[in-house]
C-alpha cells in the first residue's frame, strides 16, 4: 500500500512539471539571419526586422536586446507579447566610415524556455569615391598633404633616409613650396619645383642621423611656406628614434663592451599628499669590460627631476641617478618613467619606473 502511494505521488509530481514546463512562452523567429547584399556607404542605415511568434502558452516577454557593436542600433516589441501573438526585433546598422564586409550579432533575452536567441546582420558596404580631402586631409592655404607629421620611426646614428609625403596644390595658380627654420640633419625636396593648379607631388624629406647628435625619441618642427608666404597651419613635424648602430662591433668587442646593471628599475613611494615631493636615488654598476657612457637621460614629465652624478663609468665602477617627483597638480595613481640611454649593446635604452598615489586634501 505505502509503495503505491508513494508511486501516485511520484506521478503526481512528474505531471505537474510536464504541465509547468507546457505552460511557456517560447520565442519563434521567421529567420534569424538576415544578409542585406551590397550597400554604400553613405547610403544611410539599413535596417531589417526579425519578425517572430510567441508559440508558447503564457506571455512572452523580451527582457534584453544588446548589439555585439556599436555601429548597430536595436528596437523590439516593448509590451508582453500573448501566447500566439507576433512582435519583432528590429537591427539598424550604420555603414558610415565601415567599408569592407561585416557580421553582427544582436543577442535577444527573453523569459522563454530557452532564454537567449542570436541573431545576425551580415552584408558588404561599398566604399564611397575617395576625394582629394579623403587622400590629402591636411590643409596649409591651397597646398594640401597627406600628412603634417613624417615618421622615421627607429634610425641608426650611421644611417641617411628618406620619406615621401604626398602633396596636391588645389589652387588655380602656379605653387612653390619652400620651408623655413631647418636644421641641418633635415633635408627638403619638392617634386615637382613648382606645381601647376591641381598638380600632385611629394615632399621627399632626408633625415641625416650621422649629425643629429642625439638619442632617442627626438621631433623636429618646420615651417611650410607657400609661394614665399606663411599660410595657416603651416607646422611640419618630423619625428624619429635614433639608437646607437653596434651592427659593426666584431665578437671581441662585444664581449669587452660596458654593460649596466641596476640594483632596481622600480620605485614605489606609496601614498603621498598632493604638493608633497619625493626623492630615490637609482643605483647601478658598470659590470663590463670598457667605459659605460650615459648619452641621455628622459623623464615621462616635466614632474620628474633627473639628476646623475657621472655619465662616464668605468669598468667595475658604481654611479646613481638621484630623481624627485613632485606631485604639485597631480592626483591618485601615478607612473612616472624616466629612460636611460646609454653606449650598452645589449641594454641601450633602459626604463626606470616611479609610481604611488597622490591624495588630495579635502578642503
Amino acid at each position: 500500500m505505502k509503495r503505491l502511494v508513494f508511486a501516485s505521488f511520484i506521478l503526481l509530481l512528474f505531471t505537474n512539471f510536464i504541465i509547468a514546463q507546457q505552460k511557456q512562452a517560447t520565442i519563434s523567429f521567421e529567420t534569424t539571419n538576415h544578409d542585406f547584399g551590397k550597400i554604400k556607404e553613405l547610403g544611410g542605415n539599413v535596417s531589417y526586422k526579425f519578425n517572430f511568434t510567441n508559440t508558447g502558452s503564457e506571455p512572452l516577454i523580451i527582457e534584453q536586446v544588446r548589439a555585439s557593436c556599436g555601429c548597430t542600433s536595436t528596437d523590439w516589441t516593448k509590451q508582453p507579447i500573448p501566447a500566439g501573438g507576433k512582435g519583432f526585433v528590429e537591427a539598424s546598422y550604420n555603414p558610415k566610415h565601415r567599408p569592407g564586409k561585416f557580421s553582427k550579432s544582436v543577442s535577444v533575452t527573453t523569459n522563454s524556455e530557452h532564454k537567449t536567441s542570436i541573431l545576425r546582420i551580415t552584408g558588404e558596404v561599398i566604399p564611397k569615391p575617395r576625394t582629394i580631402e579623403d587622400d590629402y586631409p591636411y590643409l596649409m592655404g591651397q597646398l594640401r598633404l597627406k600628412t603634417n607629421h613624417v615618421a622615421f620611426m627607429r634610425i641608426l646614428n650611421t644611417e641617411v633616409k628618406t620619406k615621401e609625403n604626398p602633396i596636391v596644390n588645389t589652387s588655380k595658380e602656379l605653387m612653390k613650396v619652400t620651408f623655413k627654420n631647418v636644421p641641418s640633419h633635415l633635408k627638403f625636396e619638392v617634386v615637382p619645383k613648382t606645381l601647376k593648379p591641381n598638380e600632385k607631388g611629394v615632399i621627399k624629406v632626408t633625415y641625416d642621423a650621422t649629425i643629429r647628435h642625439d638619442w632617442g625619441f627626438l621631433i623636429d618642427r618646420v615651417e611650410v611656406l607657400v609661394n614665399g608666404q606663411k599660410v595657416p597651419k603651416n607646422r611640419m613635424s618630423i619625428s624619429s628614434t635614433v639608437e646607437e648602430d653596434f651592427s659593426k662591433l666584431t665578437e671581441k668587442q662585444l664581449k669587452n663592451a660596458p654593460s649596466i646593471k641596476f640594483d632596481e628599475r622600480v620605485f614605489n613611494f606609496g601614498k603621498i599628499n598632493q604638493g608633497e615631493k619625493v626623492e630615490h636615488v637609482f643605483k647601478y654598476k658598470n659590470v663590463g669590460k670598457s667605459d659605460l657612457i650615459i648619452h641621455k637621460t628622459r623623464a615621462s614629465c616635466g614632474c620628474t627631476a633627473i639628476n646623475m652624478n657621472k655619465t662616464i663609468i668605468k669598468k667595475g665602477e658604481e654611479a646613481s641617478i638621484k630623481v624627485v617627483f613632485n606631485s604639485r597638480g597631480k592626483r591618485n595613481q601615478q607612473n612616472k618613467t624616466i629612460t636611460i640611454i646609454s653606449n650598452d649593446p645589449k641594454h641601450s635604452s633602459t626604463v626606470l619606473k616611479v609610481t604611488g598615489f597622490v591624495n588630495v586634501p579635502k578642503k
